[in-house]
């Protein structure tokens, strides 16, 4: 059983030729509104990829909280951990360039601001030991250390994606049994500046002699390194020409987690949400673009 705890957004897509420079007006040729969050997305993904997931968090009660949770109603997502606080629900500006699919997002909390810390010892007090538990950065610091702590208590697995990176980012980040990121995020948790490949590797390696955690670094178009009981792993995605990238990294942490929680190897289930991620990249928008299990498998 897979809980996520985290956001539940809508976003709201505009598409430009080229993303804008800084003090630059470009006009876009498409606007479109998707249901996003990174705790939403990655629920989604997790219960696309076959498990049973529960999602934890906020929406306003409004509109576009409805629309939010409309995919995981859908797919079936226990919604029992959701509440709906008096804040408008929480929103994603989100820029789509249509040269290479790169993009660029700035998140307005919302409801997200308000998951609190009992918010987060309720949730993993309906968890089970051995159970996954999911977290990222797009909800209050202090909500993510207590869950990990009461995850850490009841022998509950957390995977923290450190996305958005914080200024706790680095504190939290070490607390969690499997840590998620990007290379940039990676790089920036170190604090060492733009890292090589060999300079990332020893650094994982280093870092996983300390703190004994799993350490996963996807890299985009190279696939995904990763560090778990002092053996390094590698997983390729698929080659592609990227529509939209943007839910392409909470894809990957789903069904990350899904193919653990169905027990598959490390090494197979880094593999499958590697080639997840990349069939993300075909479409646009965050949860429309998420994979189904049987077009990911095929792909293996």
């Amino acid at each position: 059983m897979i809980t996520v705890f985290g956001s539940i957004n809508m976003d709201l897509i505009a598409t430009p030729e080229r993303l804008p420079k800084p003090g630059e007006t470009v006009m876009g040729t498409s606007f479109t509104t998707a249901a996003g969050g990174k705790g939403a997305n990655q629920a989604l993904a997790a219960r696309r990829a076959g498990s049973m997931v529960r999602m934890a968090g906020a929406v306003g009660d409004d509109r576009l909280g409805s629309q939010a949770l409309a995919l995981l109603a859908d797919a079936a997502v226990d919604l029992n951990g959701v509440r709906s606080p008096a804040e408008a629900t929480g929103t994603a500006h989100i820029l789509v360039a249509e040269d290479d699919g790169e993009n660029v997002i700035v998140v307005v909390p919302g409801a997200n601001a308000t998951v609190s810390e009992e918010d987060a010892k309720r949730t993993v007090a309906a968890m089970s030991r051995g159970d996954y538990l999911m977290l990222q950065f797009e909800i209050p610091d202090a909500s993510i250390e207590a869950a990990l702590v009461a995850a850490k208590q009841k022998g509950v697995i957390s995977i923290v994606n450190i996305a958005p990176f914080s200024a706790a980012t680095r504190r939290l980040g070490v607390m969690a049994d499997i840590l998620v990121a990007n290379e940039t995020e990676f790089d920036l948790f170190v604090g060492k500046g733009e890292l090589s490949d060999a300079e990332r590797e020893a650094t994982m390696r280093a870092l996983h002699a300390e703190s004994g955690q799993t350490i996963i670094v996807t890299l985009g178009a190279d696939g995904v390194v990763a560090i778990r009981k002092n053996e390094v792993f590698r997983a390729a995605g698929l080659k592609i020409e990227p529509i939209d990238t943007v839910g392409a990294g909470d894809t990957f942490c789903g069904y990350l987690a899904a193919s653990l929680d169905a027990g598959l190897a490390f090494k197979d289930a880094l593999r499958r949400a590697a080639v997840a991620g990349s069939l993300a990249c075909l479409k646009p928008g965050a949860q429309p673009s998420i994979p189904f299990a049987p077009a990911v498998d095929a792909e293996i």
